[in-house]
């Protein structure tokens, strides 16, 4: 019995370090100084969610002005700014690419998408990814980068285009392939303001891993591929930024939901790329649904998230 034990024990360590990722960081040790803002976060997420709907495929009048909306606010930011145009059933879409930094053969993609499942507000899913977006774009203005960092606001993520071609993140990552692009990671922000601190408040797809996850849901969680060491270079840099507690998973893609999100057309075709979000409907029980308003997030831990992926895109972690 005692042997028995040793070898179940010796397992599930096994298994915490290879899905987990453990490391070890001075938390709060900011690299840069850098102060996201909350209200500006607020402001955003309120405007994309009440202003723009619905924002959905039907409705792509709303889609495309909020399409130029954003790339106006780009612009205003210092950004390098361009439409992605493609057609869906005839109906013209548009993903908003804004660029910073120099012109690097090598670069980093965070993207969000900016539409919505069907008419509702949308404030978590993912007028909060944009928002992150856009404040990222505040701070990239201020910083000496020295490699090109994309921000990509994406259309057509929601059903009933999820997992097709005409994704808008699909039809990016295919034309960075087909110009060879050399992209050292995609950073999907997909959905990251909700959070509570009532006790098993977090969800899990898989009973085990609540050996190795917290019950409440107060963290941001960085989602990678089985093989791949992506999340746990990304967790270091943006625990080392923010006090905000960062835990990543390592796992195959029928997990539900490790695959949700605009950074699985980019593992598709061979690229790097993590999703960074708050769980989704493992933790949120207003998903895709009327109650998924502005009021709901938490804007201070939102904030400390883009704290952290900023500190990751203005000095990304190549070695530890």
């Amino acid at each position: 019995m005692l042997y028995l034990l040793v070898l179940i024990s010796a397992g599930l360590l096994v298994l915490w370090v290879v899905i987990a990722r453990p490391t070890i960081t001075i938390r709060g040790a900011a690299i840069h100084d850098v102060k996201p803002n909350p209200a500006t976060l607020r402001q955003y997420v309120e405007r994309i969610s009440r202003g723009f709907a619905p924002r959905d495929v039907d409705h792509p009048e709303n889609l495309n002005r909020l399409a130029e909306y954003l790339a106006d606010e780009f612009k205003t930011l210092g950004a390098r700014v361009s439409y992605q145009e493609f057609a869906f059933e005839q109906i013209s879409y548009r993903n908003v690419i804004a660029e910073y930094g120099p012109e690097s053969a090598e670069m980093l993609v965070i993207g969000a998408h900016y539409d919505t499942a069907g008419d509702q507000p949308g404030a978590d899913d993912n007028a909060s990814g944009v928002a992150g977006l856009l404040e990222l774009a505040r701070l990239l203005r201020q910083a000496s980068l020295t490699t090109k960092v994309l921000l990509a606001a994406y259309t057509l993520e929601e059903p009933p285009l999820f997992g097709t071609h005409s994704m808008g993140s699909a039809v990016h990552a295919r034309s960075l392939l087909a110009n060879r692009a050399s992209i050292r990671l995609m950073i999907s922000l997909e959905m990251i303001g909700y959070f509570s601190d009532r006790k098993g408040s977090q969800g899990f797809p898989i009973s085990l891993l609540k050996l190795f996850y917290p019950s409440t849901g107060n963290f941001i969680l960085i989602v990678d591929q089985m093989v791949s060491d992506q999340a746990r270079r990304l967790k270091r840099r943006m625990n080392a930024a923010t006090d905000l507690p960062v835990y990543s998973i390592n796992a195959p893609a029928w997990i539900p939901g490790v695959d949700f999100s605009d950074h699985v057309n980019f593992w598709k075709l061979g690229y790097p790329a993590v999703m960074v979000t708050d769980t989704s409907y493992y933790r949120n029980d207003a998903y895709h649904s009327y109650r998924d308003t502005a009021e709901r997030l938490d804007y201070v831990k939102m904030a400390q998230v883009i704290a952290g992926v900023y500190a990751y895109a203005a000095q990304p972690d190549r070695k530890s």
